[in-house]
């Protein structure tokens, strides 16, 4: 396979590809899509399933919920699209399957046991028996097509149960994608575009329609097949990987940032008028493929970007915090001020960002009290473990034997890069 070609002249063949500092700064945009979603829900998922939303005014919180009701979707679908980018952009040929994997399990797994914990201190243990909270520890509980198992304790921990099965699985994917030819891939990211709209149709087609989740227009079945259910999930997942590639062999269109994001309005206006099931990933798609390409192309050749600056790399750096502790500082925190009070519209605005202050708070005490110091100790091989020298070849695209290679996050480089110990700046969120 050819080496690909840079998209400038900045960075040659031998150079590995540098960090996406601008995605680091999306994905706390993406965390605050979800935050915002979850914040006007009109109903909670845990008892008593009282509002979310706190506006007295019931047709202002009608707007409010169907204006970023559809948020989370767009938030989540733009996590697991990321996570596969990420992981191809940075591909280190040589690496063990089981380096690759040990980081990636000590990167959701200890955010996920503390925020777990104290959830079941604080409400899910009277709430959940052990034959739900087991699978949801396990991070196996998505797999289940039933709330009683995929909204669990710590709710928004189903998405790190689709994200466990990525990183398990990307060591094999990661081989067939690799040998794309480069005049292929945007026809192989076409057809998993293809497979996430077929979704959608077998949940109308062959899911029963009935009970309604939570009055929504689908059914428990077709809600947990399209949205929940990891497995159809691995389409974005995928989509990444083949997007990364793209970008990389300098394929990618001439679209910067700023079309990309008015892009992402039009998917949002798409998402208000398509069918139901079709709203989770389908309508928004497209532009959030757009978006991480675009940004990923700025990085690369060193275009200029509001998404690089220290305060949205800093806010990106905690957005996994932020995504994974709604479901206890949000959820929990709404029902501490009363699950049925409301409130008129400055004092329900003074809630929303204080339990979003909260929520930050929270994020990054979980990002430098667990999550960082974990990764600078036990993430990096061990005294005496030798990985292989990358080739003169960019990762993706190099020399066959590296077809069995994995990823890592490549580290930044020159005057500003963090020490060895460091955890990278770049990173997969493992929301949603």
């Amino acid at each position: 396979m050819s080496t690909p070609t840079p998209p400038s002249g900045r960075a040659g063949p031998a150079d590995r590809p540098g960090p996406l500092h601008s995605l680091t700064g999306l994905r706390f945009v993406a965390a605050l899509l979800v935050f915002l979603c979850h914040a006007t829900l009109a109903g909670s998922y845990i008892p008593p399933y009282t509002p979310i939303n706190p506006y007295a005014d019931p047709d202002l919180a009608a707007a409010l919920t169907w204006a970023f009701g559809t948020f989370g979707f767009i938030g989540v679908s733009f996590f697991f699209v990321l996570s596969g980018f990420v992981l191809t952009w940075s591909l280190r040929p040589g690496e063990p399957a089981r380096a690759f994997l040990r980081r990636r399990i000590l990167k959701i797994f200890p955010n996920h046991l503390v925020t777990w914990a104290l959830a079941m201190v604080l409400f899910a243990a009277v709430l959940t028996p052990p034959s739900r909270w087991l699978p949801n520890l396990l991070l196996v509980h998505a797999f289940f097509p039933s709330p009683e198992f995929f909204l669990t304790v710590n709710v928004p921990s189903w998405t790190l149960s689709c994200e466990l099965l990525f990183y398990l699985l990307f060591p094999l994917i990661v081989r067939p994608v690799r040998r794309i030819p480069q005049n292929r891939l945007w026809t192989w990211a076409g057809v998993l575009v293809v497979g996430m709209a077929l979704v959608p149709v077998v949940g109308y087609l062959l899911l029963p329609d009935q009970p309604s989740y939570q009055g929504s227009p689908a059914s428990v079945a077709q809600f947990w097949f399209g949205y929940f259910f990891p497995v159809p999930r691995l389409f974005e997942f995928v989509l990444g990987m083949v997007l990364a590639r793209i970008v990389l062999s300098g394929r990618w269109l001439p679209l910067g940032i700023a079309p990309a994001a008015g892009l992402m309005l039009l998917g949002y206006a798409a998402v208000q008028v398509v069918p139901f099931l079709f709203k989770f990933t389908v309508a928004t798609i497209l532009p959030i493929g757009a978006l991480i390409c675009a940004a990923a192309a700025a990085d690369h050749r060193g275009a200029p970007s509001v998404l690089r600056g220290r305060v949205m790399r800093w806010l990106g750096e905690v957005s996994f915090g932020l995504y994974i502790c709604q479901g206890i500082v949000l959820f929990y925190g709404r029902w501490l001020l009363g699950p049925e009070r409301v409130f008129d519209v400055p004092e329900a605005t003074a809630v929303i960002a204080g339990l979003f202050l909260a929520n930050l708070l929270a994020g990054w005490m979980l990002y430098v009290g667990v999550e960082r110091p974990i990764m600078r100790r036990w993430s990096h091989p061990r005294r005496g473990t030798v990985v292989a020298p990358a080739r003169k070849a960019t990762a993706v695209g190099s020399a066959p034997e590296a077809a069995g290679a994995v990823a890592t996050m490549a580290a930044p480089t020159g005057p500003s890069a963090a020490p060895p110990a460091e955890l990278p700046t770049v990173s997969v969120v493992e929301p949603r």
